[in-house]
């Protein structure tokens, strides 16, 4: 019989309300999902978690099922997942984060690492200053979209429907998978013969993210953005992570678009860190690669 879930409200200190919700028996998992601007999607990370970790999912200020309302930066943000924490009673957690969700995780880990038993930073960017992996990124989620590139640029570039901004974000998230190559032909997709990607197989996964369709913040993914900008990668932050007591285990997709090298300085930075890297995996690895990477959380988890 399938896990019956009920959503919570958590209600921050400033009266917002934030959905969330707990599945599992275990050790006490807070998940961070990506954005920012977006919800957790990370319900297929959760369920194989079940017999190990208590997971806890939610939703970020303004994003998803939680209320829409600012204000919005990093320190809002992790007073929000704090909340989250003292909500369910967590004295210490482990904390896994996505994409953004794995710089906010690591940025509450250095601020608060009495609640921080442990870090799982899955997909992020890492700590250089000023970005530089964004170029290439950019080069790759074009060469990635091959023949919905057209109409990826046009969509991006004019103002959109509430149905647009759907379809771009499917575009976009569909590049966040791997090229799959001859290993994933026995699906039955056809395959852009220019570019090798499994296009049809990447699509139901990207529609499967957006179904039910939250709506993206936009203001809240240009407000945290700006302040990333302005702030990531200084040389405090480098000092703070070589400081840190926390065991951390980063989990890198070979074939993200983001490229991996960006990680390097934060895994040279940390003294307790180990790394996985999934081949054959994009951005979401525990969809290309479920086995390779539930068995890397769950060692770190059990360790």
């Amino acid at each position: 019989m399938a896990e019956i879930t009920r959503a919570e409200t958590v209600l921050t200190e400033d009266g917002v309300s934030l959905w969330a919700v707990r599945t599992g028996e275990g050790c006490p998992v807070v998940f961070c999902h990506g954005g920012p601007g977006l919800w957790d999607t990370l319900e297929d990370v959760a369920g194989p978690l079940s017999g190990v970790a208590a997971v806890h999912r939610w939703d970020q200020r303004g994003c998803g099922r939680s209320q829409r309302t600012g204000p919005y930066s990093m320190a809002r943000t992790m007073a929000d997942l704090d909340a989250v924490r003292r909500h369910f009673g967590l004295s210490d957690m482990v904390l896994l984060g996505h994409s953004w969700g794995a710089q906010l995780a690591l940025r509450y880990t250095l601020d608060h690492p009495e609640h921080v038993r442990g870090l799982i930073y899955v997909a992020g960017t890492g700590i250089d200053p000023g970005a530089p992996w964004r170029d290439e990124y950019g080069r790759n989620l074009r060469a990635r979209l091959g023949g919905d590139l057209e109409r990826w640029s046009e969509l991006n570039d004019k103002e959109r429907t509430d149905a647009e901004d759907r379809e771009l974000s499917v575009l976009q998230w569909t590049a966040d998978f791997a090229d799959h190559g001859q290993d994933h032909e026995d699906r039955g997709q056809d395959r852009d013969q220019d570019h090798g990607q499994d296009h049809s197989w990447a699509r139901e996964q990207a529609e499967r993210m957006a179904t039910p369709w939250l709506g993206v913040n936009f203001a809240c993914n240009a407000a945290i953005n700006a302040e990333g900008r302005r702030t990531w990668g200084a040389p405090e932050l480098h000092a703070r992570c070589a400081a840190s007591d926390v065991p951390v285990l980063i989990v890198d997709g070979a074939e993200d678009i983001r490229p991996r090298w960006a990680v390097d300085s934060l895994e040279r930075a940390l003294p307790r860190v180990s790394r996985v890297v999934l081949e054959g995996a994009g951005h979401l690895p525990w969809t290309e690669d479920p086995d390779g990477f539930q068995a890397a959380v769950r060692a770190f988890l059990t360790a």
